[in-house]
């Protein structure tokens, strides 16, 4: 099954209680949310936006803000779409269905110029071409922009029992919380590719990551 049909099979019932559920168990996007350096007039792009639930946050804290999501599920953008529908931030909200390491700003949203920030909302620990996902996102920002990804942590200081417990549940959703992601952002960061910050959150249950493109802004 392609990731397509996977991802549509997964969410053509739960994304009709997702908000209400993950609201639970997806900790710090709130945070993020609030720690996103965003600016009147910039260009905001969600890699896995789902029911656009942060878009439309982020859309009511920015009024001068133009905001992008895309996604894998059609299911999700449907509900998407119908909650979206006759707000007053809809026409600043524009979704697209498609893969994270396909995503460009030119030939999905005719944009002219890479966005001013890139952000994954416990996106990347249900890719499994994570690493694509990720480049695909700095590809996609501009010099100097900003790129921030909330997500599961390892857990490091829970009790073993809620740890094995959390990634044994966690797997019924084909997520997996990533041991490499640091490493690997310690490697770009050695390649200049970018600088970046990593927050723990909540006994290391979750983080955000903020990286800084090099370049002018």
């Amino acid at each position: 099954m392609d990731t397509v049909a996977h991802m549509n099979q997964m969410y053509r019932y739960q994304r009709h209680i997702y908000d209400l559920t993950r609201k639970y168990y997806l900790l710090g996007r709130d945070t993020l949310i609030e720690r996103m350096q965003i600016q009147p007039g910039d260009r905001v792009l969600e890699m896995g936006c789902g029911t656009a639930r942060n878009l439309e946050k982020l859309a009511c804290r920015h009024a001068e803000v133009a905001f992008y999501g895309v996604d894998a599920s059609s299911e999700m953008l449907d509900t998407a779409v119908q909650k979206l529908h006759n707000k007053a931030y809809q026409k600043r909200i524009h979704l697209q269905h498609g893969l994270a390491e396909e995503v460009h700003y030119q030939g999905m949203f005719g944009l002219e110029k890479p966005f001013d920030c890139v952000f994954y909302s416990y996106a990347l620990s249900m890719i499994p071409p994570w690493r694509e996902a990720l480049a695909q996102g700095l590809t996609n920002l501009k010099p100097g922009g900003d790129l921030y990804i909330v997500d599961f942590s390892l857990q490091t200081q829970l009790p073993a029992w809620f740890r094995a417990g959390l990634r044994r549940w966690l797997t019924l959703f084909d997520v997996h919380p990533n041991p490499e992601l640091p490493g690997h952002l310690h490697e770009l960061a050695a390649q200049g590719a970018v600088a970046f910050e990593w927050t723990p959150l909540y006994r290391d249950y979750a983080f955000i990551a903020h990286l800084k493109k090099p370049g002018a802004v």
